[in-house]
């Protein structure tokens, strides 16, 4: 069994054969590459994808209230959070812009581990959701906090751009649901056939997916793919699972091609320190948005459920230009939130699964004493008097 520890060396090694790559055959400004920018959006969409693709549905609609509070006021509270942990620390208040990139969580991580955690159906539902959504939360407040931080200078887009992105996200996300009405009861009747017509039918939808994603990546309508998981979903077993934790593996070796240009001690220590308080901050936010009984055995869990990956990363990205450092900062932070929550998780998962010790054994009390009571003496039946007959004269 993989274990949090070894998942956490091996994305570790990851990140090192990127680096590695990179210090090897001097690549720099890997980033600004087409084909890295390409490979890095369909690697983050593919996340989205397989994040939702595996929500209980059931459990989602159970779950939406505290899905739309964690993805709202629960990513707003974390950036405060961190941010105010970076301010405390740095005073400097550009550093907001980092606080936003890395309050999201990685639905790419979140898709890799579903499979080996043990948290409910409902938690599973919420952090996967959680994981999904709210990215485009935090591209719209890079959006109005990086023209705030850098005093209107440089914003990363616009709230134009972001509106008819919204629009177009959704729109192609109606087609995908369209089509999915309209073959949705060919595909239930083919599933209960021969396994020849299942793996023709899967292998169909298989290829609709690939089609619609391709579009969604080409455009950046990402959202797109994370609703389109929560509806278009070929049967195809642990595949998915498996096609993400090699996707996180990817992920970190991307990473390190950047960050092996990037890289600075100082700044290291700043993305240290920013990792520390989004972790940090996740724990904080999940506690009060669980506070309800029906969560009390997955809270912990979900307080511990800070990843970051490829969504933090990107966003560094689109920073960098107008803020200098942003991936040397944000890389690290990545980096130090996957190992606390490697390290967290598996402590906590030994301690869960320890027996709970034997109750002392009660020390016998003597039984206690009965007084006595003296019996009367028996006495003796009387006579019953005989009576005598008169005889008759």
């Amino acid at each position: 069994m993989v274990t949090p520890v070894i998942r956490s060396a091996a994305l570790l090694s990851a990140l090192g054969a990127g680096w590695l790559c990179a210090w090897q055959w001097g690549l720099h400004e890997v980033d600004r590459s087409p084909v890295y920018g390409y490979f890095i959006t369909a690697l983050l969409g593919f996340g989205l994808y397989a994040s939702t693709s595996g929500i209980v549905i059931a459990e989602f609609r159970k779950q939406l209230r505290t899905v739309v509070l964690a993805v709202t006021i629960g990513v707003l509270a974390k950036v405060a959070l961190i941010f105010g942990v970076m301010y405390f620390a740095f005073h400097d208040p550009a550093y907001l812009v980092l606080a936003v990139a890395v309050a999201q969580i990685d639905p790419l991580s979140v898709a890799a581990m579903r499979a080996k955690s043990r948290m409910s159906d409902s938690a599973k539902a919420l952090l996967s959701a959680w994981a999904s959504f709210d990215d485009p939360i935090t591209v719209l407040l890079t959006v109005y906090l990086t023209a705030f931080a850098l005093q209107g200078g440089g914003a990363v887009g616009g709230v134009g751009t972001f509106a008819v992105n919204l629009v177009l996200n959704l729109a192609l996300a109606g087609v995908a649901f369209m089509l999915w009405t309209l073959v949705r009861g060919r595909v239930r009747r083919a599933e209960t056939g021969g396994r020849a017509v299942r793996y023709a039918v899967r292998a169909v939808m298989v290829v609709a997916v690939l089609a619609i994603g391709f579009v969604a990546v080409q455009y950046s309508l990402l959202l797109a793919l994370a609703l389109l998981g929560l509806f278009f979903r070929p049967d195809l077993g642990r595949w998915v699972d498996g096609l993400a934790q090699a996707g996180m593996v990817l992920a970190l070796a991307a990473v390190g091609l950047v960050l092996a240009a990037e890289f600075s001690w100082v700044l290291a220590g700043v993305g240290a320190v920013l990792g520390a308080a989004a972790f940090g901050a996740q724990a904080v936010v999940a506690f009060a948005l669980t506070a309800p009984k029906r969560w009390r055995g997955d809270r912990v869990r979900l307080a511990l459920g800070q990843q970051n990956g490829l969504t933090a990363i990107i966003l560094a990205l689109l920073l960098e230009p107008t803020f200098p450092g942003a991936i040397a900062v944000v890389a690290p932070a990545v980096v130090v939130v996957n190992l606390l929550h490697a390290v967290a998780n598996g402590v906590y998962d030994r301690v869960a699964a320890r027996p709970a010790p034997a109750p002392a054994p009660v020390p016998a009390r003597p039984p206690k004493r009965v007084p006595r009571v003296p019996l009367k003496p028996a006495t003796a039946p009387q006579a019953t008097p005989a009576y005598r007959v008169k005889p008759t004269p």
